[in-house]
C-alpha cells in the first residue's frame, strides 16, 4: 500500500457517509462521494485521471489533496486446483495474505483484518507468528479491489468474501465494519449479506454487535465439544467457555433458511472421536447452528496430525444422523499453504 507519509487523504477505505462528509466539509456537492465512490469500488480505479464523470478541473484538484491508496500483489501463487494466493506487502513493510477460491460459479476471497493474530490457536499458522498490527479498512478492503479488478479482466466477478484469512476481524471490530459496510453498499461492491462471512474465534460482546448492525454470515471456531480440550486448542476458550459460546450463537439474528456455520477443525487423537462427536450434537442440538469440518492442514508450526478419511467420514455420519448439518470442507490451496490454517505471509512482513 501507500506509504502513510504522503500527507495526501486516502479515499480508499472511507464508507459513503465518511465520503459524503469529507466532501460536504470541503465545500463540494454529496453527490461527489457517490461518483467516487463507485469509481473505487465498483470499477477499481485507483487514478482520478480515469474518472470521467468528473471535470477536468476537480481531478486535478483531487489528485492534489487525495489519494487512493494502491499496491499490486508482491507474489501472486496458483495452486494446481485453481486457488490463488495474494502476498500484499503494506506501507510499513509488514505484509498480509489473501486467498482467491474458484468453485463452478461462486469466486470466494478470503481476506486478513490483521497482522498477525494475537489468539495462538495451537493449529494456526498465523497465530503462531503473533500479533503484528491491525489493519486499516483501507488495507482490508484493498484486497477486495485487487481480486475484484483481476477477476473483472478475465470476464468474472467477485462473488463472495469471506473474514477467513489472518488475524481475528472482531479484534479489529471498527476497521472490519466500515470494511463490511462498504462491501455491502450500493455504491461500494454491492454484496448481499449472506455472501458476507465473518470468522471467529467467539469474541462474545463484538460478535453481538455486529450481528446487530449488518446481515452477514457468521462462522465461529468451536472446535471441541469440552472446555478442556477447546481451552487446550484455543486459549480464548477461558475468558469465553463453550457454555457462552454457543448460547451467543444461538441469539445471531438470523433471516429465514439461514444458519451460524460452526467451524470444526479436526486433529488426530484429539478431537476426532465418535464420542467427540456425540458430545458435540448434543452441544449443538436445537439450534440454526450447521456444522463446517475442516480435516487439519499441517504446517510446520504445529504438532497436530490430520485425521484419516474414515475418522473424518464417521465423525461426520454421528452429526448427520443427529439431524445435524454437516459438510466437509474440501481441501483448497494446499500446495501453496493457501489452505485453511495455513496463512502467514512467510516471505514478508518486519521482523525484530
Amino acid at each position: 500500500m501507500t506509504a502513510d507519509r504522503d500527507p495526501r487523504t486516502d479515499l480508499k477505505g472511507m464508507t459513503l457517509p465518511e465520503m459524503e462528509s469529507f466532501f460536504t466539509r470541503w465545500g463540494k456537492e454529496r453527490y461527489r462521494a457517490r461518483q467516487v465512490s463507485r469509481w473505487v469500488y465498483r470499477k477499481y480505479v485507483e487514478d482520478f485521471d480515469m474518472m470521467t464523470d468528473l471535470s477536468r478541473e476537480f481531478r486535478g484538484v483531487l489528485s492534489e489533496v487525495c489519494r487512493i491508496s494502491a499496491s499490486g500483489a508482491e507474489r501472486v501463487e496458483v495452486s494446481a486446483d485453481g486457488t490463488e494466493k495474494y502476498l500484499f506487502r503494506l506501507g510499513d513493510g509488514e505484509s498480509v495474505e489473501s486467498v482467491l477460491i474458484p468453485d463452478e460459479d461462486r469466486r470466494t476471497l478470503c481476506i486478513s483484518s490483521q497482522v498477525g493474530c494475537a489468539l495462538a490457536c495451537g493449529f494456526c499458522a498465523t497465530g503462531a507468528m503473533g500479533f503484528r498490527r491491525n489493519m486499516t479498512s483501507a488495507e482490508i478492503i484493498h484486497q477486495a479491489c485487487f481480486a475484484a479488478r483481476r477477476l473483472a479482466g478475465r470476464g468474472e466477478l467477485l462473488s463472495n468474501v469471506v473474514f477467513m484469512g489472518m488475524g481475528e476481524p472482531l479484534r479489529n471490530a471498527a476497521e472490519v465494519s466500515r470494511a463490511i459496510e462498504i462491501l455491502l453498499s450500493q455504491y461500494g461492491f454491492v454484496l448481499p449479506g449472506k455472501r458476507v462471512t465473518v470468522s471467529t474465534a467467539g469474541i462474545l460482546p463484538e460478535m453481538a454487535a455486529m450481528a446487530e448492525r449488518f446481515p452477514v454470515s457468521f462462522a465461529v471456531s468451536v472446535n471441541a465439544p469440552r472446555d478442556e480440550i477447546r481451552s487446550l486448542l484455543m486459549p480464548v476458550n477461558r475468558k469465553y467457555p463453550l457454555r457462552e459460546l454457543i448460547a451467543a450463537m444461538r441469539r445471531i439474528p438470523l433471516q429465514s433458511g439461514r444458519k451460524v456455520t460452526a467451524e470444526y477443525v479436526l486433529l488426530q487423537g484429539v478431537n476426532d472421536a465418535p464420542g467427540d462427536a456425540e458430545a458435540l450434537a448434543r452441544l449443538l442440538q436445537g439450534a440454526r447452528i450447521k456444522v463446517n469440518l475442516i480435516p487439519f492442514n499441517p504446517h510446520e508450526e504445529a504438532a497436530y496430525r490430520a485425521p484419516s478419511r474414515e475418522a473424518v467420514d464417521r465423525f461426520r455420519t454421528v452429526l448427520l444422523s443427529a439431524g445435524i448439518q454437516t459438510i466437509t470442507r474440501e481441501r483448497r490451496g494446499g500446495d501453496i499453504r493457501a489452505a485453511c490454517g495455513q496463512l502467514r505471509a512467510a516471505c514478508g512482513g518486519k521482523r525484530g
